[in-house]
């Protein structure tokens, strides 16, 4: 009989891909002391908020911090060998955001993120931040070693899964100077290249977050162990790695409060301390700003505000209302760290340090002023001249780059042109060497791209290589914010309760001066902004108002004949009953020549002795001159007054507009008076208004005291002087003012 088929054979399982790292060999070297290694509390984000023995790793996740990214690095750090580390999220917080002003809805929640890598120390706190330094992996599934792109590697991972770190750096493994990902026990993705720069130095374990509790293992038994042996961080061998510095300072913190002046070097002090410093933590609204910018947060276009108060404009509530400042001002004094706290405005207000220091407990921190002002030292010009210096560099290097990007867009254009000109052509009738034509085409192009490579040669002129201070894009405070507070800068004192007060550029003498002379300089310059009327501008002012409406009204009457006849009628009846009461005759009234006639010997205004008033000849341009002469004159005796301040009897040219709308409530524009420079102005009023020679401050000819009637015979007296001078030819004595200028008060 035939044999029977045989049984077809099952399908082989497909083989288990082969595990690249093999296990560790015993060492018997000398191993880290036992809780050495464990996330600093130090070298971390101050809203990273520590517990159980910091394997518990959470956040601040209210008032604008949940947009905030935290970060902290081991306190141990690899230089060779095999080790790992693990994580887990073990929760994820979902904070609710507050609602935005008029006009803005609700923010969108901050999503949960976590990267989980290594970095030098020394480096920023941030993975992520736009550093060129440290390699991670995140919670997306990507990979990043900065200051390469961003590269997925396989699906997200959430809470509740535990992820492995390796970071292999033993020379006898094929997988040398890489880092891999493990998830739940299981390869996550192929070991990671280590960049050529990192290699070579201590890599500390570095984790960032958001929004997510971790916990965090980094001795003892695995929490899921790998497919092979290998040792976590905390038992490694002593000469694998270097433990930091100790976790806090030995005694009381250090707080320091930099005291300068605007545009005057402040910031650029600060982050040289800052980085000659690494132990102090810088707490400031600028800080904030650019912690929420590497925290992903979107600046507006129209970001602006000061160097001192930024104005990102983030869109956020929580982070556009100073939330944020407000929370870590509550947390940092319980940290146990240094800090520095560059708020130029407050720290020159005696008020404002004395707040200060009231959040910094004397026997826990101590408290210390830095005061920067004066001329600095020549390695701190040298430093500025370097920043200048790359300033220019990369402005040259923008637009060179912007030059070659204009020059390819011309040259794709042109290509395009040409081709589409060649489809046209007859392929008979081309040009006779299109192949030499195209190489000489192509050898300027060569020479262009050549001389767009060439390197760039800046240099620093004269001027500013005599600087003292860089000038930065943003001031250093507002004006605004300025105007009201500089005159109470002060300099600090031991008795406000400073321990100690260094004068870093120059000495005590010294620094009290130059602010002496900064404030006094700046009341020349400076306007005040919150200044208001006093009570005795108000009064002087509608008692003017009343007057000029009367005169306004006779003068308006005067004009009209049968209103002018009313009015002498009427004077005549009154003259004619007064008469006869003292039992006298009507006496004629005196022959006047207006013209003539001494405009300051006038008693009544109203009737200069025939019943004609002083002001019977006066046009539009003589009641805008009134006006001007009194407002200008009661203007400057006020804020002498209202301003009680010896240093600043009065204000420049350049601040009359604002001090006019500020005392009238109304615009001052010179093209009311046909004018175009200030000087023209001052030359119509000069017997009311004219300018100090010694600083340059409008000044009043006339005593505060001066009646009202006084200014109208100074107009009547230069209103004939005009007539005069137009009646012997002399056509610049015309005045003619534009009627659709705001007119003066009826």
């Amino acid at each position: 009989e035939p044999a029977e088929p045989a049984e077809p054979a099952e399908p082989a399982e497909p083989e288990a891909p082969k595990e690249l790292e093999a296990d560790a060999a015993d060492d018997a070297r000398a191993k880290v002391a036992e809780g050495s290694v464990q996330v600093s509390t130090t070298d971390s984000t101050i809203n990273v908020l520590p517990t159980a023995g910091g394997r518990l790793l959470m956040s601040l996740t209210e008032g604008g911090c949940q947009h905030l990214l935290a970060g902290a690095r081991a306190t141990a750090g690899v230089k060779a060998g095999r080790y790992a580390l693990e994580l887990r999220i073990v929760e994820t917080v979902a904070p609710r955001e507050a609602q935005g002003g008029q006009g803005q809805g609700r923010a969108p929640p901050p999503r949960p993120l976590v990267r989980f890598g290594v970095s030098p120390a020394g480096s920023s706190l941030l993975l992520g931040d736009g550093g060129a330094e440290g390699v991670w992996f995140d919670s997306d599934g990507c990979f990043e070693a900065a200051p390469a792109p961003r590269k997925r590697l396989g699906t997200k991972f959430g809470r509740e899964a535990t992820i492995a770190l390796l970071i292999n750096l033993d020379p006898a493994s094929p997988n040398a100077n890489t880092v891999s990902l493990f998830k739940d026990g299981a390869r996550y993705c192929e070991p990671q290249a280590i960049p050529e720069q990192l290699r070579g130095k201590p890599l500390f374990p570095h984790v960032t977050y958001k929004n997510v509790t971790l916990q965090v293992n980094l001795g003892g038994a695995a929490l899921a162990p790998l497919p092979f042996a290998c040792p976590l961080l905390g038992g490694a061998a002593r000469d694998d790695v270097e433990l930091a510095p100790a976790a806090e300072p030995a005694g009381p913190c250090e707080v320091v409060f930099p005291v300068g002046l605007p545009e005057q070097g402040y910031f650029d002090w600060v982050d040289s301390f800052v980085r000659q410093s690494p132990g102090h933590h810088e707490l400031s609204d600028r800080m904030i700003a650019e912690w929420a910018a590497k925290s992903g947060v979107a600046k507006s276009r129209s970001a602006g505000g000061s160097n001192d108060r930024p104005d990102p404009k983030f869109g956020v509530p929580a982070l556009d209302d100073g939330s944020v400042r407000r929370v870590l001002g509550h947390v940092a004094p319980m940290a146990r760290r240094n800090f520095v706290v560059p708020e130029l405005r407050a720290n020159l207000l005696a008020s404002e340090r004395a707040a200060a220091l009231a959040r910094f407990p004397p026997g826990e921190f101590r408290r210390v002023a830095a005061v920067v002002m004066g001329e600095p030292p020549d390695d701190y010009k040298a430093a500025v001249r370097q920043l200048v210096l790359a300033e220019r560099r990369a402005a040259a290097e923008a637009a060179r780059q912007k030059a070659k990007a204009e020059e390819e867009r011309r040259r794709q254009a042109e290509e395009r042109t040409r081709k589409a000109e060649e489809a046209r052509r007859d392929r008979g009738a081309r040009r006779d060497d299109p192949e030499g034509a195209k190489e000489e085409e192509e050898k300027k192009e060569e020479v262009k791209d050549a001389a767009m490579e060439e390197d760039i040669v800046v240099e620093l002129t004269e001027e500013e290589k005599a600087q003292w201070y860089r000038k930065l894009p943003l001031p250093d405070i507002a004006d605004g914010v300025l105007s009201r507070h500089y005159a109470s800068f002060t300099m600090p004192t031991k008795e406000e309760g400073f321990d100690e007060i260094v004068f870093k550029w120059q000495g005590e003498a010294e620094c009290g001066k130059w602010l002496k002379d900064w404030v006094f300089a700046k009341k020349l310059t400076q306007r005040v902004e919150d200044i208001r009327p006093g009570e005795s501008f108000r009064a002087a002012k509608d008692e003017w108002m009343k007057s000029v409406q009367a005169w306004r009204k006779l003068h308006s009457d005067w004009r009209e004949p049968a209103k002018r006849k009313a009015l002498l009628a009427k004077r005549a009846e009154a003259k004619k009953l007064a008469a006869e009461e003292k039992g006298e005759e009507v006496q004629p009234d005196p022959e006047i020549d207006i013209e003539e006639h001494d405009v300051f010997s006038v008693e009544d205004l109203s009737d200069i002795g025939n019943g004609e008033p002083l002001f019977a000849g006066f046009m539009y341009e003589d009641w805008t001159l009134l006006s001007a002469r009194y407002e200008m004159h009661l203007l400057l005796h006020s804020f002498k007054k209202d301003l009680g301040d010896p240093d600043r009897p009065g204000f420049a040219e350049k601040d009359v507009a604002f001090y006019y709308n500020r005392y009238f409530k109304k615009t001052f524009s010179l093209k009311t008076f046909a004018v175009e420079k200030f000087d023209a102005f001052v030359e119509l009023i000069q017997d009311t208004l004219r300018v100090g020679s010694n600083h340059g401050f409008l000044e009043p000819v006339l005593p505060e005291d001066t009646p009202i009637a006084r200014f109208v015979m100074l107009v009547e007296d230069q209103r004939r002087d005009r007539t005069r001078r137009l009646d012997a030819g002399d056509e610049t004595a015309e005045l003619k003012f534009p009627r659709h200028a705001p007119a003066p008060p009826p």
